[in-house]
């Protein structure tokens, strides 16, 4: 049952983008096709589920029992940019017009503050327990990928209506991407 409440929280109550404010770069910069928004989804979602085992198992095993917490922050970001490479090789190799699609977001995984926020968070709420945190950080991951894919289906569909001229592109795009948001808190009474 805990891991239910979990999911339901990270997925739709507590969305990393849609209520934290994490990982907005690549929900503007990449939503504009549904094709794409998944591509960063799974990118995003193992990323930040392998990010999350190894700085958990770092913070846990390496950086607390030697008291060097204070390095939790640069480590992690160095982790994760080693990761990020690991997945653009990969995507290069499997799927080069999803790694074309994607472009310059991919590496943007890097410093994408969603990533890097989940692994500090969950060192602070699941100290000591590392499935729980990659749990955490996957479904948190997909949260992720249900915001930027619902956004970008709406993106799409705001290509083919008429518009204002003045409120095309950005203007459009932030203000309905406030509406998700508000439509995301009617979760927040679920858990």
């Amino acid at each position: 049952m805990e891991y239910i409440v979990m999911t339901i929280g990270a997925v739709f109550v507590n969305n990393i983008i849609l209520s934290q404010f994490l990982g907005i770069c690549p929900f503007l910069g990449v939503s504009s096709k549904v094709e794409t928004a998944l591509g960063m989804g799974a990118a995003v979602l193992f990323v930040m589920a392998i990010a999350v085992l190894v700085t958990a198992t770092v913070n846990q095993y390496v950086l607390i029992p030697l008291n060097l917490v204070f390095l939790k922050t640069i480590s992690f970001i160095l982790i994760i940019a080693a990761l990020v490479q690991m997945v653009e090789i990969i995507l290069k190799k499997i799927s080069p017009s999803l790694y074309q699609s994607l472009g310059i977001f991919l590496p943007l995984i890097t410093t994408n503050c969603a990533v890097l926020g989940i692994a500090i968070l969950v060192t602070q709420q699941f100290a000591g327990s590392i499935l729980d945190s990659v749990f955490f950080a996957s479904v948190s991951a997909i949260g992720f990928t249900v915001a930027i894919v619902i956004f970008a289906g709406l993106r799409e569909q705001l290509e083919l209506v008429g518009v204002p001229k003045g409120m095309r592109g950005v203007p459009i795009a932030l203000i309905t991407a406030g509406i998700l948001a508000l439509a995301f808190m009617g979760f927040s009474n679920i858990v």
